[in-house]
């Protein structure tokens, strides 16, 4: 993974995505954000809460009367959403590590029928806004139920209900964090001032790696945090994914991947580092198989690694990428694994066979920088640095796809586990926000009522 100049927590907007077209002056920011973490943690739920509420938020009967999903007015604006959108294809500049031939990278692509909808608009809220500590790493918001969302805002692990429409702060990361139990064998120390890169929630704990290389783990349930350590002390040690899945004999786990090359496993009842694998280059991403027994390895390669998960054994290497990935996610029936790459694609691979990619998705604009299946291996979504995120329908072979267009650095997606909802997390100074898709369903007996 590049090594990011960021030394201090800001928005990665600038870099790929020019807001000067956006004015915060134009569209009437209500509170200018100060970058003290002191002073956002205190100043991101004021008590004119109603207030803010009703001119931030953006409703589906809003949105089919006209207004814009994340509130931007293009009717005061010199152009309009179509003009803007076809100015963003021409101009972005996709971000490459390895500047390679892409010839033959768009004869490999599959042809995919478009304009299909599987998820509706539902709702838009800027009370909470999603941020990024480095442009390459995506996976800052997570889903438990289709009401529960947790993402990243400045130094603050921020919860948004939207059954009650409403955030609050579950972790603040700027203060000082001493963990409140002792682990016998564990490394555990007192952290403070973190910038988080990554984040995983799954069953009750939240897991959250850091830019200096850190590891945080919280149970939701319980006060303070369970376990902090910094995994390494190198100058690039940067915790590039998080992950919290289970052992074959049902023990909870959290894997880390590192910049310093390192995969570590940690038990997640005791937070003793029960493993550690090796590799010839920085781990951007991890991934394990449903059923336990393969780990997905994703770096600064060209090439993904499965590897027996149990001994770190490397057992197939998947070949087809043309830069480095950071991404990956599989299907639920544990056949179909996808990665994802800054050469924009998206590889579908059969893990009997992985002498090749059975299918190669393509983006519009950027690298694929996450990927999440449904729970019932229905839909894919991949996301692109910005303005994009595409649902793919996998009982049709992946062949037919939505398109959610935006504009904005997306922090992450994430479905609910019942798969009712989508949730996109979108990094702007101005229109950083939380939108929300609920899954359509079609009732074919209605079409013979009487």
């Amino acid at each position: 993974m590049a090594l990011s100049q960021n030394q201090e927590l800001e928005y990665m907007v600038d870099e790929y995505y020019d807001t000067t077209d956006f004015d915060d002056s134009t569209f009437g920011d209500e509170s200018p954000r100060s970058t003290d973490p002191d002073v956002s943690a205190d100043s991101d739920f004021e008590d004119d809460f109603e207030v803010r509420k009703s001119k931030l938020d953006t409703s589906a009967i809003e949105a089919r009367s006209g207004k814009d999903i994340q509130g931007i007015p293009w009717e005061r604006l010199n152009f309009t959403r179509d003009k803007y959108r076809e100015t963003r294809l021409k101009q972005y500049k996709n971000y490459e590590n390895l500047s390679r031939s892409r010839e033959d990278l768009e004869k490999e692509c599959k042809e995919v029928g478009k304009g299909h909808s599987f998820y509706d608009f539902q709702f838009n809220t800027r009370l909470v806004k999603s941020t990024i500590v480095h442009f390459q790493l995506r996976n800052l918001l997570w889903s438990t139920s289709k009401h529960d969302v947790y993402l990243m805002q400045n130094y603050s692990v921020m919860h948004w209900s939207s059954l009650l429409g409403k955030g609050e702060e579950v972790l603040n990361v700027a203060r000082p964090l001493a963990p409140t139990m002792k682990y016998p064998g564990s490394a555990s120390q007192t952290l403070s001032r973190v910038q988080i890169s990554t984040m995983a929630v799954r069953d009750g704990l939240m897991a959250a790696g850091g830019f200096q290389g850190e590891l945080i783990c919280k149970y939701l349930n319980q006060p303070g945090v369970a376990f902090a350590t910094k995994l390494s002390n190198g100058e690039n040690a940067i915790t590039n994914a998080v992950d919290i899945s289970y052992s074959p004999t049902g023990s909870m786990r959290v894997i880390t991947a590192n910049n310093d090359q390192q995969v570590r496993i940690f038990d997640a009842k005791s937070f003793v580092c029960t493993n550690h694998y090796a590799f010839p280059w920085s781990v951007n991403n991890t991934s394990v198989s449903p059923d336990e027994k393969l780990l997905a390895i994703l770096g600064d390669s060209p090439e993904c690694l499965l590897a027996d998960a149990q001994s770190g054994k490397v057992v197939s290497n998947l070949k087809g990428h043309l830069d480095y990935s950071f991404s990956s996610a599989w299907h639920p029936d544990g056949r179909i694994l996808a990665t994802g790459n800054q050469d924009t694609t998206c590889r579908l691979w059969d893990i009997r066979n992985t002498s090749q990619s059975i299918a190669v998705l393509k983006g519009r604009m950027g690298a694929i920088r996450a990927i999440k299946f449904t729970s019932d291996g229905r839909f894919m979504a991949i996301a692109e640095p910005a303005d994009f995120v595409h649902i793919f329908d996998t009982q049709s072979d992946y062949g037919t796809c939505q398109e959610i267009d935006l504009f904005g650095e997306i922090a992450g997606i994430s479905f609910s586990p019942d798969t009712e909802a989508l949730f996109i997390g979108v990094a702007d100074r101005t229109y950083g926000s939380l939108l929300e898709f609920n899954r359509k369903h079609y009732h074919h007996y209605l079409d013979y009522v009487l």
